[in-house]
């Protein structure tokens, strides 16, 4: 089945799978008080995939001026976690290395895309590329994947 969903002053036509990634993304997200206080945005999800968007604020930096890496893990890291999760049941990580290719500054807009790249059985493979808005890479990350097999904790 398709429906459709209205993004401000645009309607597009969804099928029911997209639906339901997305939802399940945002119920995560309803939760996930780490991205809400760091200020990490849910901007698109469906199966297998996730965007998020993060501004890298003055407390955010390291001894040398720049965006600490474990702020730009942790957003490639909440991409990868929505990701995995669109598809049901809890999904964890089971491992995750990153690679950082450019420094961000202070005030920078990074979005995170986070790519299914292979699952099977209770396993999953994920790349998140993070990016400013001019398309610059500033880091990629792969993240390993574990299904536990139970619901997604739902928000109180």
């Amino acid at each position: 089945m398709t429906g459709t969903e209205t993004t401000g002053t645009r309607t597009v036509r969804t099928d029911d799978a997209e639906l339901a990634a997305r939802q399940r993304a945002e119920e995560l997200y309803a939760t996930d008080r780490t991205c809400q206080l760091l200020g990490i945005a849910l901007q698109d999800a469906g199966p297998g995939r996730a965007t998020v968007r993060m501004r890298v604020a003055e407390t955010m930096v390291n001894g040398h001026g720049t965006a600490h890496g474990g702020f730009l893990f942790l957003l490639a890291d909440a991409a990868f976690a929505f990701a995995c999760n669109t598809h049901g049941p809890a999904t964890v990580a089971q491992g995750a290395q990153v690679t950082f290719l450019r420094p961000a500054e202070p005030g920078d807009e990074l979005t995170a895309e986070a790519v299914e790249r292979s699952r099977f059985g209770r396993s999953g493979v994920y790349d998140v590329t993070v990016r400013r808005p001019d398309g610059t890479v500033i880091a990629e990350f792969r993240g390993q994947s574990h299904t536990l097999g139970r619901p997604v904790r739902q928000p109180d």
